[in-house]
């Protein structure tokens, strides 16, 4: 089923774009008809946030226009709502919930309540950049066993870590109670937790994922949900969004089960995050429109290798 459309058009966005030097983007796509429509004055995008998979990147790089984004202003409150998401499942929450707002207003220790301790359970890991690292802290905390799956970590610096490396994700989901994903999307992560991957998982384990719908197979995930071979999911971000009733999406009929928890997209969201976000983004703003070269924080290979003289990196 074709999902609706949501937000601004490209035609809209072209229009909008013409004449300016600097594009603010947060969700909506910036693809190589906008970019070449703006006019040669464009000089930079500014991506709002951290995720830069909705840029066209060769396009800017062909076109000579810099990209940045704010790559660490939220590392630590992500991994909050990671770590939200994953006690939230782990304690039943949404049925608990459910059932003091119900007639009854109370819920008795019955199987259907019952939760699980984090404390001992095995914690897999998708990535072990700068929110995978929180996670794990945090995790470590609980007194979880960690495993990660990073093929750019070493060993050795994941034993630091008190996290075990392992060398794919079938045997990273083979080996987990819950697996939750920090890494970013791009054509190599993109569909990184297979079915094939997806299948390893107990009937008990939780799923958890604020980082990009599309590194998931979706489809598999509510499949396995539906046939009682996944003991849940935290989601927080969608291979379409924004998720809701009538738009057609795999996780549509999942989203009055108890043991699926669904957020829109906000594990980012705090006061706090929300300060350094704007702080920096404008910062990088105020640096194309000024013409001083945009200074570029992130160790993402996509915007190291920008050549642009325009840029200046310190990630």
């Amino acid at each position: 089923m074709e999902l609706p459309e949501f937000g601004t058009s490209e035609d809209d966005l072209v229009a909008a774009v013409k004449g300016a030097e600097v594009i603010l983007h947060c969700y909506t796509p910036i693809t190589r008809n906008v970019l070449e429509n703006a006019g040669p004055q464009l000089r930079a995008v500014v991506k709002y946030g951290v995720g830069i998979d909705k840029i066209d990147i060769d396009a800017c790089r062909e076109l000579g226009i810099a990209v940045a984004n704010v790559p660490a202003y939220g590392d630590e409150t992500v991994a909050e709502g990671a770590f939200s998401l994953l006690i939230s499942l782990a304690k039943r929450a949404k049925r608990v919930q459910a059932a003091m707002t119900s007639e009854d207003h109370w819920a008795w220790p019955v199987e259907e309540t019952l939760g699980l301790d984090l404390a001992e359970m095995r914690l897999g890991l998708v990535g072990n950049g700068r929110i995978g690292k929180c996670m794990a802290r945090m995790a470590n905390g609980f007194r979880m066993n960690l495993s990660c799956y990073d093929p750019y970590v070493s060993k050795d610096e994941m034993a630091s870590q008190n996290i075990t490396k392992v060398d794919s994700i079938e045997a990273l989901c083979d080996g987990s109670d819950a697996v939750s994903v920090h890494c970013v999307l791009n054509n190599e992560t993109r569909g990184l937790v297979s079915a094939k991957a997806i299948q390893q998982l107990h009937d008990r384990a939780l799923f958890v994922n604020v980082s990009r719908g599309e590194i998931a197979d979706e489809g598999a995930l509510a499949a396995a949900v539906n046939a009682g071979m996944l003991g849940g999911l935290g989601i927080d971000v969608f291979g379409s969004e924004p998720l809701r009733r009538g738009c057609g999406h795999v996780f549509e009929s999942l989203l009055d089960r108890d043991d699926c928890i669904f957020t829109p997209h906000l594990a980012f969201w705090t006061k706090e995050a929300r300060e350094r976000l704007s702080t920096e983004a404008l910062e990088r703003c105020v640096e194309a429109l000024e013409k001083r070269p945009l200074r570029v924080l992130s160790d993402d290979p996509r915007l190291v290798k920008q050549t642009s003289p325009s840029v200046v990196t310190f990630g």
